[in-house]
Order: structure tokens, then sequence, then C-alpha cells
């Protein structure tokens, strides 16, 4: 209410941008605004857009749950993937020196040396 006795809009007091008010519809319907809509609308239009519009709920509900079946799947996966690349790395670095190549052996020399005895 303002000072004169009069009620004022708070849209009128303060700028609010488009969704921010009750005043302004929403941007989307709801599913179950969608069935609200098809019991009071009555043309063959109107029916058959708002069956039209149910079906689109039910069809994004349905991939929303692949998606997060798949998801899932490939959560266990990369826990899998990461499992795997530990002990892929752990065999790695045992087999490691293995792969290196074996130190030169000292090579006898052919022939006498005064060091020999016999």
């Amino acid at each position: 209410m303002t000072s004169d006795g009069r009620v004022g809009l708070r849209s009128q007091t303060v700028i609010l941008k488009r969704g921010q008010h009750a005043k302004y519809p929403p941007y989307a319907f709801t599913e179950h605004g969608a069935m609200m809509a098809a019991m009071v609308l009555t043309s063959p239009q109107a029916v058959a857009m708002s069956v039209y519009v149910v079906r689109a709920f039910i069809q994004m509900r349905e991939q929303l749950a692949a998606n997060r079946e798949i998801l899932k799947r490939l959560a266990e996966i990369d826990k899998t993937l990461l499992q795997h690349d530990s002990v892929l790395r752990d065999i790695y670095r045992k087999l490691l020196p293995l792969l290196q190549p074996a130190p030169d052996q000292p090579k006898r020399r052919i022939g006498f040396s005064k060091d020999d005895k016999a």
C-alpha cells in the first residue's frame, strides 16, 4: 500500500525481468499442467495438442531413464578401467627390470696373465 492509501503493484515499484513475477506466464508447461489443459479444453485441436504434449513428456521421461542407466553403466565401466589401469601399472613396474638389458659381464681375457698361478 502506498502512502496515500492506494494499493501499488510490486511491478510498478520495482523493474523485474520476465519470469520473476506472478503476472508473467511460465515459459513451459509441466506434465500436470498439460493434463489439466487436456481436461478443460474440449476442441478437437486442443485435445490433439494436449495428447501430443503428454506423449512428449512420456517420451522425455523414458529418455531420461535410459540416460540414467547409460550413465550408471559408464560409471561402472570407468571404475573397472581404473582398477585395471592400476593393476597393469603394477605389472609393468614389476616387468620393467626384466626388460632392461642385462649388465655386461666382465670379459675373460684369452691367454695367460701374471696373476694366473698354475
